[in-house]
C-alpha cells in the first residue's frame, strides 16, 4: 500500500467528501482519484452518491469524470488492512 493510499484510507472512518479530502490531503486531483480508485478495486472504499447515505455502485468509465462529485467511506476489510501495517 502506497502512502497516499495509507493516508487515504486514514481520513475515511467516517463519511468523507471528496472535497474534504481535497482539503485535508496534499494530493492533486489526480493522485486523489487514482488512489481513491485503487483502494475501491481492491476493496478497501465504497462510493456513496448523491448523498452521503447512498452506496453507489463502482464504474470504471465513469469513475474519473465523477471522483471529485462523491462520497467515500472505508470498508472493513480497508479498516483492518489499515490497522495492521
Amino acid at each position: 500500500m502506497s502512502e497516499n493510499e495509507f493516508d487515504l484510507l486514514d481520513e475515511l472512518y467516517f463519511v468523507t467528501a471528496y472535497t474534504d479530502l481535497k482539503s485535508t490531503l496534499s494530493l492533486t486531483d489526480e493522485e486523489l482519484c487514482a488512489g481513491l480508485k485503487k483502494l475501491i478495486e481492491q476493496g478497501y472504499v465504497k462510493i456513496f452518491y448523491p448523498d452521503p447515505d447512498t452506496e453507489q455502485e463502482f464504474n470504471e468509465k465513469t469513475f474519473s469524470n465523477h471522483c471529485r462529485e462523491y462520497f467515500f467511506l472505508a470498508t472493513k476489510a480497508g479498516l483492518i488492512v489499515h490497522n495492521s501495517i
